[in-house]
């Protein structure tokens, strides 16, 4: 079943949104890394939340490819 006009829109702007916190993210990391000595435990987290992240992300982009045909 492919998603509607109204569900597609919705399922990009929670995608813009989660990549721009994975951006976010990104920035965060590269911050703390450079903070010595950086926080591992709480970098950890943050790589786990990207990783999340990337997953939803990945869900998105795949809702959003029309279905082919075998």
């Amino acid at each position: 079943m492919n998603p509607n006009d109204e569900e597609i829109a919705e399922i990009r702007a929670q995608l813009y949104e989660l990549q721009i916190e994975h951006r976010d993210l990104d920035l965060v990391i590269e911050h703390l890394m450079l903070s010595p000595p950086p926080d591992q435990l709480l970098v950890r987290r943050l790589k786990k939340r990207k990783l999340q992240l990337k997953d939803r992300i990945t869900l998105l982009e795949r809702m959003l490819i029309p279905d082919i045909p075998a």
